[in-house]
């Protein structure tokens, strides 16, 4: 039987194709359901050259879900003239439309962090970054106060598990989601002012 003929095609282009066919794989199935092989099928190219491009059906997810990451930041990255509530609530606005449109990749991606510690620490890597753009926000003079940083990353971890939620039911609107999480946001902010009664942060 003859080989199959490959289109050639150039080296980013290659990898971009390699990558939606990874990623959408990946918003299908569990991690370890999905082989390389799968992956090669998938994008109509041979193994060997999966593997030229990605050394390991790690390495390819790492890149897949790092994709859709920086995606993501440069969609919450907040406008620098707004006030902290308007800020937040147009972040939270992109972010889950972006979340409407990758729904499965998100949800697998949040569900695999329980086995698989690349994606663990990509999520952690995440959060962190948005903790500290909160927190910079809020107290852009001074380090954050140990009781807001603890409040906060606590409220973070509260989004993912309501947004996974939201996917699975759709029991409320996008709008209502948002201004639910808003007001946790705000009682989180109240929790860390009881626990630190000190706390000073940026007007409102």
């Amino acid at each position: 039987m003859a080989a199959p003929a490959y289109t050639r095609l150039p080296v980013d282009e290659r990898r971009r194709r390699l990558l939606e066919a990874g990623s959408a794989l990946f918003a299908e199935h569990a991690f370890e359901e999905i082989s390389m092989r799968d992956i090669a099928q998938a994008a109509g190219v041979s193994k060997p050259l999966l593997y030229h491009y990605f050394k390991s059906k790690t390495e390819l997810f790492r890149a897949a879900v790092a994709q859709h990451a920086e995606q993501l930041e440069t969609l919450l990255t907040a406008r620098p003239d707004g006030q902290p509530i308007e800020q937040l609530t147009e972040t939270l606005d992109a972010y889950l439309a972006w979340i409407d449109e990758n729904a499965r990749m998100w949800s697998k991606l949040l569900q695999s962090a329980s086995t698989l510690p690349e994606a663990q620490a990509i999520i952690d890597a995440f959060r962190d970054r948005t903790l500290q753009q909160i927190l910079t926000g809020l107290t852009p003079s001074s380090p954050p106060p140990p009781a807001l940083r603890t409040s906060l990353r606590g409220w973070l971890g509260y989004v993912d598990a309501a947004i996974l939620d939201w996917i699975d039911h759709r029991g409320l609107t996008q709008t209502q989601l948002r201004d639910m999480l808003i007001t946790t946001f705000a009682a989180s902010l109240t929790a860390a002012a009881q626990a630190d009664p000190t706390l000073q942060l940026a007007a409102p």
